[in-house]
Parts: structure tokens; C-alpha cells; sequence
């Protein structure tokens, strides 16, 4: 197993998801839904909104995962928020940086990963929106296109915790 490298921003990065104040806090339907809409479209087991933390990824929203988080250090979503565009690993039971992962030999048993990472219009890149399977399969441009979509809506929600509230 490789772990991601910590990107070279890391500190102002998460200084932006601190600011953003929604670590740790309870569901929301407004990104349920999205992550509801992802796996039924998709037709994947497990559909997250990921924020990477410090030592950590934690979902904001998930699907098909009953754990609200994992060590940084075997995420997926660690490798995803270093890429400019979508991350994904058609096998992950023969990439060299997760055939030993513990998420891999060992339940949810992942097969297929696709991260899209989140953005903040300020370029912070703070989680992902992914999709996982335990079988193996590849995105056409069409589904690439509509997970595009969803990580931009996603991303606008996530844009939306930095304004003051009316009257604030």
C-alpha cells in the first residue's frame, strides 16, 4: 500500500475546511441527496462525499457505508484531492498502491474507485465525491460528464457553508 503524499498546500487547505465549520457534523439532506443520486445512477454499493482531514477522511454524506470515517492514510480520496481532474481505479486488487489496502483485502472489498475532487472557488481542494464498487468497471464520457455535474453541485454546497448568513 502507498499512501498519498501530503500535498504541498496541505496546510492552507485545511485551514479552508476548518473555516468551513462541517467536520463532524450531523447529515444534511442536501448533500444526501446527491450522494443518493450518485449510486442509484451509477449503480454503485457506496457513493460518499469525502472530506480529508489531518489524519483522517470523513463523510459529510454517505450511501452503502455504515463507517463515518477512515485514517487518512488507506483513503482513496488522499490520492483523488492531488489530481486536477477525476482519479480512478478501474482494479484496485491490482493497482500497486492499494492491493494490500486494508479497504481492498478486507470489507467494503473495493474494487472500483472514482474520486472527483472538491473544489472551492478559491481552489481549495478539500475531499472528493466518489463512487465505489466491489466489481470491477470502467466510466464512459456520458457518466464521467454527469459525476462531473454532481461534484459541481456538491462543491457549490460546500462553497455555500463559507457565506454569512441573511441578516449576519
Amino acid at each position: 500500500m502507498l499512501p498519498a503524499p501530503i500535498p504541498a498546500d496541505d496546510e492552507e487547505r485545511l485551514r479552508a475546511l476548518r473555516e468551513l465549520l462541517i467536520l463532524d457534523t450531523p447529515p444534511e439532506e442536501r448533500f444526501d441527496r446527491i450522494v443518493a443520486f450518485a449510486a442509484s445512477e451509477f449503480d454503485v454499493p457506496i457513493a460518499l462525499i469525502t472530506l480529508v482531514d489531518r489524519d483522517r477522511q470523513w463523510f459529510k454524506a454517505r450511501v452503502g457505508l455504515d463507517a463515518c470515517e477512515t485514517s487518512r492514510e488507506i483513503s482513496f480520496c488522499g490520492h483523488a484531492i492531488l489530481q486536477p481532474g477525476l482519479f480512478e481505479v478501474v482494479d484496485a486488487a491490482r493497482d500497486p498502491r492499494f492491493v494490500d489496502n486494508p479497504l481492498v483485502v478486507g470489507a467494503p472489498f473495493i474494487r472500483f474507485y472514482i474520486g472527483a475532487p472538491l473544489r472551492l472557488p478559491g481552489g481549495a481542494v478539500l475531499g472528493t465525491l466518489c463512487l465505489i464498487d466491489t466489481r470491477l468497471r470502467e466510466l464512459d464520457a456520458m457518466d464521467r460528464a454527469i459525476l462531473g455535474t454532481l461534484r459541481d453541485m456538491a462543491a457549490a454546497e460546500l462553497a455555500g457553508q463559507t457565506e454569512p448568513e441573511a441578516g449576519g
